[in-house]
């Protein structure tokens, strides 16, 4: 684990030189991608750096214990290597977890559907608390939450709803959200007190890159013809029809 993350921490002195160069800095595309592994890795070396100063102390702890002749000395050593040990603990465990692969896509912004699955009216008002759930939880982590677009129900739920949500690492926590949930309750449109099981689908997606595709128009041949069918006799004189074929890949 030690040699992974020393030279975690070369890749990020190496990266926090790249950021400032003016070839990275002018090409937009560039500085996203630099920035990006910029900050992941920082969050890594910043524990890193915590580690190694606790590893120091218990080293020095130790050597005292191991070398001072004042017991009130060695005392104070023992109790600072009995704090010392657990916390040396548990930042193993967390650069542990921080040294796993994650998902290329962890880090994107995604695309929140929520529509109401069974369970009639009901069902309309459970996809409305699950909306105010996820909207409240996107407060609560500094997103950014926009509604696109939704579609009420008739009981003051909702049918559907689509927001987008913006912020750090808004799809690696998110992403396990997707699926049909379920709620068994009473609802308040029920007179009779029965409990009712009610659905609705939640689907997270996430969001994908811009991308400029070009287009060799050397590569596209335009073929015109005249129309067929009703429409007067200009349809048949007239060239009206047109067809698009790009050549390297046969589209049309």
């Amino acid at each position: 684990m030690l040699e992974q993350l020393e030279a975690i921490s070369e890749r990020f002195n190496e990266v926090a030189q790249q950021i400032t160069q003016p070839e990275i800095v002018s090409d937009m595309n560039k500085y996203k991608v630099i920035s990006k592994e910029y900050k992941d890795l920082e969050k890594i070396v910043n524990k890193y750096n915590e580690y190694q100063n606790v590893l120091s102390n218990i080293d020095s702890a130790k050597d005292v214990i191991a070398t001072e002749k004042d017991e009130d000395f060695r005392d104070m050593a023992k109790g600072e290597l009995d704090e010392l040990t657990p916390e040396r603990d548990r930042l193993e465990a967390i650069l542990k977890e921080m040294l796993i692969p994650t998902d290329p896509d962890d880090s994107r912004n995604i695309i929140m559907e929520i529509r109401a699955g069974t369970g009639g009216d009901e069902a309309g008002i459970f996809a409305g608390d699950l909306f105010r759930m996820y909207q409240r939880f996107c407060a609560n982590q500094g997103w950014q939450f926009q509604i696109i677009d939704f579609t009420m129900a008739s009981s003051g739920g909702y049918k559907e709803i689509v927001a987008n949500i913006q912020g750090e690492d808004v799809y690696g926590k998110m992403k396990f959200e997707s699926g049909v949930h379920r709620v068994q309750r009473v609802p308040a449109t029920e007179s009779q007190g029965r409990i009712h099981t009610s659905a609705a689908t939640v689907a997270v997606l996430p969001e994908v890159d811009e991308v400029d595709v070009q287009i060799n128009m050397n590569d596209i041949r335009k073929d015109t013809f005249c129309s067929s069918g009703a429409g007067g006799q200009s349809v048949n004189t007239t060239y009206s029809a047109v067809r698009v074929t790009h050549l390297p890949s046969g589209l049309v």
